[in-house]
């Protein structure tokens, strides 16, 4: 299971990390995570999930460079800012490395949006640019909360398979959503998310809880349909 971390006061994020427990309960049942773990995924299946993430990457950065541009204060908007430029350049570059490295196979063709990339960048993007800054923080947050702890959780069940293989084509994902950089990343993001709950009104609390809500949901979706595709209708 992917835990709260326990705190003498009720923030916001441990309110909306509660309320989600069904939900981050059924991602770690996913199928796609455990033969991920065990390093058995099929390398096409890998591939499709790198290359949704690959595009779901480019419109998460233009939400975060959104919410730098709304942030209430210099240092809030630095952070969002450096996520948005890390996950346009960084992780970018690191799913390309994996997508024409040579170990996954081919593809033929450029790939396109499923529908749940589609509607979960839009969705984060229309949040960024027309809700409240505290709204498009708490739609933000999951991105980060949910990879640290999915990515933390891996690194654990794949240790075995990345020391006997430490060029296995899954080694450089795991350890790099695994990593401290990126567990302090979403630390940050959590206590920033706090800090405009703490200053929302009661409608605005609201709205950022289904916010969040909706963004775990997205998550949810968006790492089982790379083992179980949902086809766009035909052209």
């Amino acid at each position: 299971m992917l835990h709260a971390h326990t705190t003498t006061t009720r923030l916001f994020t441990d309110r909306v990390w509660d309320r989600t427990e069904s939900l981050r309960g059924a991602i770690d049942d996913l199928e796609f995570l455990r033969l991920l773990g065990e390093g058995t995924l099929p390398l096409e299946v890998f591939r499709t999930y790198i290359e949704q993430d690959s595009l779901y990457l480019t419109g998460y950065s233009k939400a975060l460079a959104l919410l730098a541009a709304k942030s209430p204060d210099p240092q809030t908007a630095a952070f969002w800012a450096s996520s948005s430029a890390n996950a346009a350049a960084v992780e970018s570059a690191m799913h390309e490395q994996l997508l024409t490295g040579g170990v996954l196979p081919p593809r033929q063709g450029t790939p396109e949006h499923s529908q749940t990339c589609l509607a979960y960048v839009s969705y984060l993007i229309a949040a960024a640019a027309t809700e409240s800054y505290a709204v498009a923080a708490a739609a933000a947050l999951p991105c980060f909360w949910i990879y640290a702890e999915v990515g933390r959780d891996l690194a654990e069940r794949a240790a075995q398979v990345i020391a006997a293989d430490p060029a296995h084509p899954y080694a450089q994902w795991v350890t790099t959503y695994g990593a401290a950089e990126f567990q302090q990343a979403a630390a940050t993001a959590r206590v920033l998310v706090d800090a405009a709950a703490a200053a929302a009104s009661e409608p605005e609390l609201a709205a950022m809880e289904q916010a969040f809500v909706l963004a775990v949901r997205y998550e949810l979706m968006f790492w089982d349909t790379a083992l179980h595709p949902q086809p766009w209708p035909a052209a």
